[in-house]
């Protein structure tokens, strides 16, 4: 939501300051400098970028104009890590190999569709549980190997961001190759009459009006935004190792969960209140099932 407001007042911004210093918004309308620099920047980002990145550009683009994730999201995953916690404390590691060979039919898992959603979460959480099923690994050296999982993942998070940037870097540039353009068709016409060049000029200013514009207006935010949005993803998976290698050294779930919350920033971090009365939900309806 906050991308749509934030793109309708770039626009309004500099367009109503255009107005009330007299401009003519029909000078603005030139098509063919829009095709110029959007189409090279394309063209460049295209040039640059792995068909694997470029989806994963798009699709974090399209994950703009969600919420992200929220208080509620921390909230299930810390209630979900509490219960497969409890279930290893009672039953034994072994006892959650089942739930990982097929997540999306484990009873406990299944019941949390918001974390399924979350591939690499999912595939990071499993693949450290079977870590430790196989055993003969301190908790450093697990911690060493979540880190390098998280590492690696926080760098193909970034990539899209990082892409983006640098094509917002290069917008003003292609900016002034329309303006040149411009200049070169002004230059042919140069014998015409003084409103002809006049209007020609003009048309070769705005593409760099353009490519400037979009560059500091549109494309660095979103840019700055889509790394934030990696961060948060990265919380994400932070939470997991903090209340995973908690109850790997031992701790009792309750206290492994604190682990995991606190290590969530204030905005999405729930309350110890909060966290308790969610988990003691889900061990009930734990208790429930089985019963």
């Amino acid at each position: 939501m906050l991308l749509i407001v934030g793109a309708i007042l770039v626009f309004a911004s500099v367009l109503t300051g255009y107005l009330m210093e007299g401009g003519n918004l029909l000078v603005l309308k030139q098509p063919s400098e829009l095709i110029i620099i959007g189409g090279a920047a394309l063209g460049s980002l295209l040039i640059s970028t792995p068909v694997k990145v470029v989806k994963q550009l798009i699709g974090q683009i399209k994950g703009l104009l969600g919420k992200g994730l929220t208080k509620d999201d921390f909230l299930e995953l810390l209630a979900m890590q509490y219960q497969l916690f409890r279930l290893s404390q009672q039953s034994g590691v072994m006892s959650l190999e089942a739930h990982f060979e097929e997540p999306e039919k484990s009873s406990i898992l299944s019941t949390y569709p918001k974390f399924l959603a979350k591939h690499h979460a999912v595939d990071f959480l499993a693949d450290s549980v079977k870590v430790i099923i196989i055993g003969g690994i301190s908790p450093h050296d697990l911690e060493s190997l979540m880190d390098e999982d998280l590492q690696v993942n926080h760098d193909e998070e970034t990539k899209p961001a990082n892409i983006l940037s640098k094509v917002g870097d290069a917008l003003p540039g292609f900016g002034i190759v329309a303006a040149v353009l411009g200049v070169v068709i002004t230059m042919g016409a140069i014998d015409g009459p003084a409103t002809e060049i006049g209007e020609k000029v003009a048309a070769a200013l705005v593409g760099t009006f353009l490519g400037i514009l979009m560059s500091y207006g549109f494309v660095a935010p979103m840019s700055t935004n889509l790394e934030q949005q990696a961060q948060d993803h990265g919380r994400y998976t932070q939470c997991i190792k903090a209340g995973l290698l908690a109850s790997y050294k031992g701790f009792p779930p309750a206290i492994a969960v604190e682990f995991a919350r606190r290590v969530l920033p204030a905005d999405v971090r729930p309350t110890f209140n909060q966290t308790e009365e969610r988990c003691r939900a889900a061990g009930r309806a734990a208790e429930k099932e089985a019963a």
